[in-house]
């Protein structure tokens, strides 16, 4: 839906601070800090960062990338997770206009964003994200349709089910953890906010993406095979935020060209 210039400015300014309250999360969650309480500081010399210098984008263009005091290197996944959410916020203000479903997709793909990162840094998805967001997706479900709170339900269950069957199929077979209880619980948070069709979808492209990453990293760097454990949720997180925007289509196309009678 087409808006002003100004209106995406705006929405461009919010989601840059929720980039920013993202890396807070990134940071602290699997470090077990407060996500609310302390400032921000220098992750080298602890310096606390002014509230003038933790602008979101622009204090990391004027500073040059480095702590003012130490002048070490502030890494670019700041920024990258600041441009990253303004963009979907943007992007899901076109998509959605001004409504409830607009919310529920900044709320989804937030989460997302947030367990892209940790995960792939500490192979943890934090219960503090998929257990609330859970309990989200199914009471969005009750104002917002598609799903509805029927098929919330069911994308739950299989979301959350179908990643466990395969936890406990991997036990099995191969004597070791296949699947984690944070990728189970993701699952689950992502059934009830999309649906049971969708979430078959996000778990299609989550192994397409995962394998054809890994593929190329470890032809890269071959060391990769023995020293780095390639996290899952990452895969899922990408596949679930292109299932957000394009998921209708696909199921469209799926019907009209599969399933003809």
């Amino acid at each position: 839906m087409p808006f002003d210039w100004y209106v995406y400015g705006l929405v461009a300014l919010f989601g840059l601070a929720i980039g920013s309250f993202l890396n807070v999360l990134i940071y602290r969650l699997p470090r077990e800090k407060n996500t609310v309480l302390g400032r921000s500081a220098c992750p080298h010399c602890g310096h606390t960062i002014p509230i003038h210098w933790n602008i979101p984008l622009v204090s990391y263009l004027i500073l040059g990338g480095k702590c003012r005091w130490c002048r070490g290197s502030i890494s670019r996944r700041y920024p990258a997770v600041e441009i990253i959410t303004a963009l979907l916020f943007m992007l899901f203000l076109y998509r959605d206009g001004l409504s409830v479903r607009l919310v529920v997709d900044w709320f989804l793909s937030a989460a997302l964003i947030a367990i892209f990162f940790i995960d792939w840094d500490f192979q943890i998805i934090p219960d503090k994200i998929t257990l609330p967001g859970i309990i989200i997706g199914l009471l969005a479900a009750l104002v917002v349709q598609p799903p509805g709170i029927v098929d919330a339900l069911i994308g739950m269950v299989v979301g959350g089910g179908t990643l466990l069957v395969v936890a406990y199929a991997g036990q099995w077979l191969f004597k070791k953890e296949a699947m984690g209880g944070g990728d189970i619980k993701m699952a689950a948070m992502m059934g009830a906010f999309v649906g049971w069709q969708k979430i078959l979808l996000v778990f299609f492209g989550g192994a397409l993406f995962g394998m054809a990453v890994s593929l190329v990293w470890m032809a890269v760097s071959p060391k990769v095979r023995r020293e780095r454990v390639i996290p899952f949720g990452p895969f899922l997180a990408m596949a679930a935020i292109a299932v957000i925007i394009y998921g209708d289509t696909i199921i469209r196309y799926y019907i009209v060209n599969f399933l003809r009678v």
